[in-house]
């Protein structure tokens, strides 16, 4: 089922308004409140059938405003059509046990996001110029990536060899004095909210180096926030991620018990044993701005959270510039030489 949301003065599709907990048509201008919008008379919906072709995993939906065919993979939850531009949501990609609990809404507009594109593109002195034209800037692309949040207790036991220096003087003679010390930890503590991306299609290192997101801002999970954005649903399953959380989890462990120790010249640990107990993975979506470039056959991303304005991103470098600017520090310098008679 593919849903998308009708301003009740016009008629027109309404979107998410950034930061405002408000749908907003571009049209006319009528503005209404997430928690006031009625599902039943103000959402267009349409049912349909999946198309299930035997070697491919897109699904047809019939979009709702034209009436035109949206194909989508298995993990998109919402997208936009490629003829009218009507934001749309395939509802039943978020129900029952797809559904995510809560989400972070977007507050980093498009405008804005394109605008800090543009500056991080200018840091890059030998960066292509294609890089910061308006048909690439135009290409970035709001979307709610899913995530699994997950709480853990942590029994950690932990043995550290450290050592204590101190310098004696003794007339014209200095005695350096070590001392060996064997220390032992236990610790219980709980890590709550750890995050993990769970979208295939997300770079696992651009998606840590996006963190931390803000979850004050959290709200529980309402369709319309999702409309005028690209959402996916999640790749992998809280059992799935969970590895790749503990890691981290057993890390954060170790560090935070590490903190305890003080007054020694070094500290290195030795026996850790850290048991694990999961108490929660909660599936949210999180508001990130995506943008991809292939350059010369290479792909390049760049990220913005849609919370914070945080980014990452790597810029290419162009041959061209590189060699103008070789050129012009190599004439530079033979100049410099030249004046100064070396």
């Amino acid at each position: 089922m593919v849903v998308n949301y009708k301003c009740p003065s016009c008629g027109a599709p309404m979107t998410y308004d950034e930061g405002t907990d408000t749908l907003r048509c571009e049209y006319c201008g009528t503005e209404q409140k997430v928690s006031e919008v009625n599902d039943e008379e103000q959402a267009t919906v349409e049912e349909t059938a999946q198309e299930e072709p035997e070697y491919m995993s897109f699904h047809g939906y019939k979009c709702p405003n034209c009436g035109a065919e949206i194909v989508t993979d298995d993990n998109t939850a919402a997208t936009f059509c490629s003829f009218c531009g009507s934001p749309t949501l395939i509802e039943d990609r978020l129900s029952g046990v797809q559904k995510p609990r809560r989400l972070i809404p977007f507050k980093i507009g498009k405008d804005q996001a394109q605008e800090q594109f543009k500056k991080w593109t200018r840091k890059g002195l030998l960066t292509p110029r294609v890089f910061s034209s308006q048909a690439v800037v135009e290409k970035i692309t709001g979307i709610y990536v899913p995530f699994w949040l997950y709480n853990y207790d942590a029994d950690i036991a932990l043995d550290a060899r450290a050592t204590r220096v101190r310098h004696e003087r003794r007339g014209d003679w200095e005695y350096t004095h070590t001392d060996h010390f064997l220390i032992y930890r236990h610790a219980f503590t709980k890590f709550d909210d750890v995050p993990a991306d769970a979208s295939e299609k997300m770079n696992d290192e651009m998606m840590d180096t996006l963190e931390p997101f803000d979850y004050g801002q959290m709200r529980e999970f309402d369709m319309p926030y999702l409309s005028g954005y690209y959402a996916e649903k999640y790749s992998y399953d809280a059992s799935q991620m969970a590895p790749r959380v503990e890691k981290r989890v057993r890390k954060y462990g170790v560090d935070a018990t590490m903190e305890t120790i003080h007054g020694y010249t070094s500290v290195t640990p030795m026996r850790r044993n850290i048991q694990l107990r999961r108490t929660k993975a909660e599936y949210v979506l999180m508001p990130v701005w995506h943008l991809n470039y292939t350059w010369k056959g290479k792909m390049y991303s760049f990220m913005i959270n849609g919370e914070s304005g945080k980014q990452v991103g790597k810029l290419p470098t162009s041959g061209v510039k590189a060699a103008i600017w070789w050129v012009g520090i190599t004439a530079a310098c033979f100049l410099l030489f030249t004046v100064l008679g070396v």
